[in-house]
């Protein structure tokens, strides 16, 4: 009996949206995206209903991976689309790395394969929610009120991934996992301009940089102090002038690096040796990375504040004080005030966070160095890995471009040789765009840029990925005979 087989009777029984019964126009798909980024908007501002008041600061040293999972703490997008990216991340890996053989080329494998990245998305969801409960995320809550929570978490998540795949079927555009991220990125960088709430701890200025800039500058004309200018270029833990320089200037970068590629010539065969050439982007392996290593980073946090939550007040417990101690540790008198989680230093955890402004370079170089060095790392090794398993290296390349009927000029049209061609490449490729968003990543979140390095580098790429299927869509529309040379 075959994979497919054995779980057929389990996705009879999961939800499904079903595909429209006719393409839907641009302009219908798009009404259609935007009524799915209201709902999500709206359920990220709606507070779970049985938990105390979280103070604004709860679970804030994990606001830079919550823009990875489009989560909101204490909503009902508290696990936002977690569990639905640790799913896919996970079968796309097994499935690429051959563990799990299904042929994803058939409708039939195709089939099975989002069944299963449906069916352990629940299981996620399932896992995440009882995590933050149990681990005290919320405080204590009685069982009638942990229910309660527990199926507010579940049925939320469970209404995004239908939203996701309704996207996904011919309803909308593009997916609901990239359109989230970019609202969450998008949302948090507009609050970090124009936030008209002020800070006593710079003055009484506002926290968006650019209110606060305009209040600066109108204070100085009428008084004539311009220290306040300062306070704003530089303020700490703060969104100031030097993060929103960086903002643009590593914007611009992005948007200039996805322009450069390797362009390999070939031939076509079929049409009397018609030349071409295929582009090797230089970001080769995209974001994936950053996303694997926030997806990881999520799971260690939540799953370590489940088992500290239980442990710590055991202390004759051996696992704990030899072991788990120096994996993760957190404040007591933080989180017995309700203040979240809060890493202590020289855990394994600590050094995960992600350390934010220049001043943190001065107050911890420790910190800084392992964290920026761990991210690389695992950045290029991700990379790696993913295109192994995507079907991204040279031999898959080479089969693909040998099957469409192309050959590279001067070489014979087998997969053997093309493979030799692109292995000058594509291995190359595969580390230098691991280590330069991986970069880019650690750097902007040392430099305060708006959201954070992982969230800009996200933005971009997910705005790019739009405004390609938005202008082929208007071309699929213009010219409806380029319909014959697209796949449906």
């Amino acid at each position: 009996m075959s994979l497919s087989e054995k779980v057929q009777p389990i996705f009879r029984v999961l939800p499904e949206i079903p595909k429209p019964g006719k393409r839907l126009s641009l302009g219908e798909r798009l009404f259609w995206t935007g009524l799915v980024l209201v709902v999500y908007l709206v359920m990220s501002q709606i507070p779970l209903f049985g938990i105390p008041y979280l103070p604004r600061s709860a679970g804030s040293y994990l606001t830079v991976l919550r823009l990875i999972t489009a989560s909101r703490r204490g909503t009902l997008m508290e696990l936002g689309i977690g569990p639905l990216v640790t799913s896919g991340l996970i079968w796309q890996l097994l499935v690429g790395s051959r563990i799990v053989k299904l042929d994803t080329s058939t409708p039939e494998g195709r089939a099975t394969f989002t069944g299963l990245e449906k069916l352990f998305t629940i299981i996620f969801t399932i896992v995440e929610a009882s995590a933050y409960i149990l681990g005290g995320a919320y405080g204590h809550l009685s069982t009638n009120a942990a229910l309660i929570v527990f199926a507010q978490l579940f049925l939320a998540t469970a209404l995004v991934m239908l939203m996701d795949e309704m996207l996904q079927k011919g309803w909308g555009v593009g997916s609901g996992v990239s359109l989230f991220i970019a609202a969450g990125v998008a949302q948090r960088i507009f609050w970090q301009l124009f936030s008209p709430i002020t800070l006593r701890q710079t003055g009484n200025l506002p926290l968006g940089v650019l209110s606060a800039l305009f209040v600066a500058i109108g204070n100085g004309i009428s008084s004539g102090d311009w220290s306040a200018l300062s306070t704003v270029a530089f303020r700490s833990f703060y969104p100031n002038l030097v993060g929103l320089a960086t903002t643009v200037a590593l914007f611009l970068l992005l948007l200039y690096l996805e322009n450069v590629q390797v362009e390999i010539p070939v031939s076509m065969t079929k049409y009397g040796g018609i030349r071409s050439k295929i582009p090797l982007k230089f970001l080769y392996v995209s974001v994936i990375p950053v996303i694997i290593i926030g997806a990881l980073y999520s799971n260690i946090f939540i799953f370590s504040q489940l088992i500290w939550a239980r442990l710590h007040t055991q202390p004759n417990n051996w696992f704990y004080n030899n072991i788990f101690k120096y994996i993760a540790n957190y404040n007591v008198t933080a989180y017995n005030e309700g203040r979240g989680f809060i890493p202590l230093p020289g855990t394994l955890v600590y050094y995960l966070t992600s350390p934010r402004g220049i001043r943190s370079i001065v107050q911890d170089p420790l910190r800084v160095v392992i964290y920026s060095v761990v991210f690389l790392v695992l950045s290029v090794l991700f990379s790696i890995a993913w295109v192994e398993a995507a079907g991204m290296d040279p031999w898959s390349q080479a089969r693909q471009i040998s099957k469409a009927g192309l050959q590279i000029p001067g070489f014979r049209g087998s997969p053997r040789a093309m493979a030799i061609v692109l292995e000058r490449y594509i291995p190359a490729l595969t580390i230098l765009s691991g280590l330069v968003v991986g970069l880019i990543a650690v750097v902007g979140n040392l430099l305060n840029v708006l959201s954070s390095g992982m969230g800009l580098l996200l933005l971009v790429e997910i705005l790019i990925q739009y405004h390609t299927i938005i202008a082929q869509e208007r071309a699929l529309e213009a010219y409806p005979l380029l319909r014959k040379l697209v796949k449906p």
